[in-house]
Protein backbone atom coordinates (compact mmCIF):
# COMPACT_ATOMS: atom_id res chain seq x y z
CA UNK A 1 0.00 0.00 0.00
CA UNK A 2 0.99 3.36 -1.17
CA UNK A 3 0.00 7.08 -0.05
CA UNK A 4 0.20 7.73 -3.74
CA UNK A 5 -3.08 5.97 -3.33
CA UNK A 6 -5.11 8.78 -1.51
CA UNK A 7 -3.63 11.90 -3.16
CA UNK A 8 -5.66 14.42 -2.79
CA UNK A 9 -7.41 13.21 0.76
CA UNK A 10 -6.65 13.65 3.72
CA UNK A 11 -4.85 10.78 5.36
CA UNK A 12 -4.42 9.60 9.39
CA UNK A 13 -2.05 7.34 10.15
CA UNK A 14 -2.57 5.75 13.28
CA UNK A 15 0.42 3.77 14.82
CA UNK A 16 -0.26 0.68 17.02
CA UNK A 17 -0.04 -2.06 18.70
CA UNK A 18 -2.78 -4.08 20.70
CA UNK A 19 -1.08 -5.58 23.19
CA UNK A 20 -0.24 -1.36 24.50
CA UNK A 21 -2.40 -0.84 27.19
CA UNK A 22 -2.67 2.70 26.22
CA UNK A 23 -3.71 1.48 22.41
CA UNK A 24 -6.48 -1.01 24.39
CA UNK A 25 -7.85 1.62 26.49
CA UNK A 26 -8.31 4.47 23.22
CA UNK A 27 -10.24 0.93 21.57
CA UNK A 28 -11.96 0.10 24.71
CA UNK A 29 -13.43 3.59 24.60
CA UNK A 30 -13.73 3.52 20.72
CA UNK A 31 -11.31 7.14 20.37
CA UNK A 32 -10.10 6.25 16.66
CA UNK A 33 -12.55 4.40 15.21
CA UNK A 34 -15.32 7.33 16.16
CA UNK A 35 -13.03 9.52 14.93
CA UNK A 36 -12.53 7.30 11.36
CA UNK A 37 -16.37 7.43 11.34
CA UNK A 38 -16.87 11.08 11.93
CA UNK A 39 -14.35 11.68 9.25
CA UNK A 40 -14.61 9.17 6.59
CA UNK A 41 -17.36 10.66 4.98
CA UNK A 42 -15.72 13.98 4.98
CA UNK A 43 -13.16 11.98 2.62
CA UNK A 44 -10.39 11.69 5.40
CA UNK A 45 -8.96 8.00 5.00
CA UNK A 46 -7.75 6.51 7.77
CA UNK A 47 -4.87 3.53 8.11
CA UNK A 48 -3.65 2.09 10.86
CA UNK A 49 0.26 0.69 10.78
CA UNK A 50 1.52 -1.57 13.26
CA UNK A 51 5.43 -1.84 13.41
CA UNK A 52 5.72 -4.47 15.97
CA UNK A 53 8.60 -6.78 14.87
CA UNK A 54 6.77 -10.01 15.38
CA UNK A 55 3.18 -8.88 14.01
CA UNK A 56 1.50 -10.89 11.59
CA UNK A 57 -1.33 -10.50 8.64
CA UNK A 58 -3.49 -13.34 11.39
CA UNK A 59 -2.62 -11.19 14.34
CA UNK A 60 -3.98 -7.98 13.01
CA UNK A 61 -7.01 -9.06 11.72
CA UNK A 62 -7.91 -10.89 14.57
CA UNK A 63 -7.26 -7.37 16.39
CA UNK A 64 -9.38 -5.69 13.69
CA UNK A 65 -12.22 -8.17 14.15
CA UNK A 66 -12.40 -8.30 18.07
CA UNK A 67 -12.79 -4.48 18.27
CA UNK A 68 -14.64 -3.85 15.24
CA UNK A 69 -11.79 -1.77 13.01
CA UNK A 70 -13.36 -1.08 9.97
CA UNK A 71 -10.01 0.41 8.45
CA UNK A 72 -6.83 -1.37 7.33
CA UNK A 73 -4.26 -2.42 9.56
CA UNK A 74 -0.77 -2.14 7.79
CA UNK A 75 1.93 -4.43 8.66
CA UNK A 76 5.15 -2.70 8.93
CA UNK A 77 7.18 -5.66 10.92
CA UNK A 78 10.11 -4.22 8.78
CA UNK A 79 9.63 -1.29 10.73
CA UNK A 80 10.35 0.59 7.47
CA UNK A 81 7.73 3.05 7.41
CA UNK A 82 7.59 3.41 11.36
CA UNK A 83 11.40 4.67 10.85
CA UNK A 84 10.37 6.88 7.93
CA UNK A 85 8.06 8.87 9.98
CA UNK A 86 10.22 8.98 13.10
CA UNK A 87 7.08 6.86 14.84
CA UNK A 88 8.18 6.07 18.69
CA UNK A 89 4.91 5.62 20.46
CA UNK A 90 1.93 3.72 19.99
CA UNK A 91 -0.71 5.19 19.55
CA UNK A 92 1.65 8.15 17.76
CA UNK A 93 -0.83 10.16 15.31
CA UNK A 94 -0.01 11.67 12.10
CA UNK A 95 -2.16 13.29 9.60
CA UNK A 96 -1.41 13.83 6.00
CA UNK A 97 -2.95 16.63 4.00
CA UNK A 98 -4.08 16.25 0.49
CA UNK A 99 -1.22 17.91 -0.71
CA UNK A 100 1.11 15.48 0.73
CA UNK A 101 2.22 17.80 3.58
CA UNK A 102 2.71 16.77 7.16
CA UNK A 103 -0.03 18.70 9.09
CA UNK A 104 -0.07 17.43 12.32
CA UNK A 105 2.38 14.78 14.38
CA UNK A 106 2.19 13.31 18.11
CA UNK A 107 -0.10 12.41 20.88
CA UNK A 108 -3.91 11.28 20.41
CA UNK A 109 -4.85 13.35 23.32
CA UNK A 110 -3.48 15.41 25.90
CA UNK A 111 -4.93 12.99 28.46
CA UNK A 112 -2.50 9.87 29.03
CA UNK A 113 -3.48 9.43 32.21
CA UNK A 114 -7.32 9.29 31.51
CA UNK A 115 -7.65 11.83 34.21
CA UNK A 116 -8.47 14.91 32.72
CA UNK A 117 -12.24 16.28 32.98
CA UNK A 118 -12.20 17.71 29.21
CA UNK A 119 -9.24 16.30 27.28
CA UNK A 120 -8.13 18.22 24.17
CA UNK A 121 -7.86 15.79 21.28
CA UNK A 122 -5.11 16.99 19.24
CA UNK A 123 -6.41 14.72 16.09
CA UNK A 124 -9.94 15.87 16.15
CA UNK A 125 -9.35 19.21 16.81
CA UNK A 126 -6.68 18.91 13.63
CA UNK A 127 -8.85 17.28 11.06
CA UNK A 128 -11.73 19.62 12.23
CA UNK A 129 -9.31 22.52 11.44
CA UNK A 130 -7.94 21.81 8.62
CA UNK A 131 -11.32 20.90 7.09
CA UNK A 132 -12.75 24.55 7.90
CA UNK A 133 -9.89 25.74 5.43
CA UNK A 134 -7.60 26.77 8.93
CA UNK A 135 -4.43 25.81 9.87
CA UNK A 136 -3.75 23.20 12.31
CA UNK A 137 -3.09 25.30 15.53
CA UNK A 138 -1.40 22.19 17.26
CA UNK A 139 0.91 20.68 14.32
CA UNK A 140 3.12 19.09 16.74
CA UNK A 141 2.91 17.32 20.22
CA UNK A 142 4.85 14.56 22.27
CA UNK A 143 3.39 10.97 21.65
CA UNK A 144 2.77 9.12 24.82
CA UNK A 145 2.09 5.28 25.57
CA UNK A 146 4.14 2.41 24.54
CA UNK A 147 7.07 2.16 22.42
CA UNK A 148 7.21 1.28 18.76
CA UNK A 149 8.16 -2.74 19.32
CA UNK A 150 10.94 -2.69 16.46
CA UNK A 151 13.55 -5.18 15.12
CA UNK A 152 16.29 -4.61 17.01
Amino acid sequence: MSLSGYSGKIVVLEWTNPDCPFVQAHYQKHTMTNLAAKYGPQGVAWLAVNSSHDVTNDFDKKWATDQKIPYPILNDASGATGHAYGATNTPNMFIIGKDGTLLYKGAIDNNPNDDQATPINYVDRALGETLAGKPVSIPMTTPYGCTVKYAE
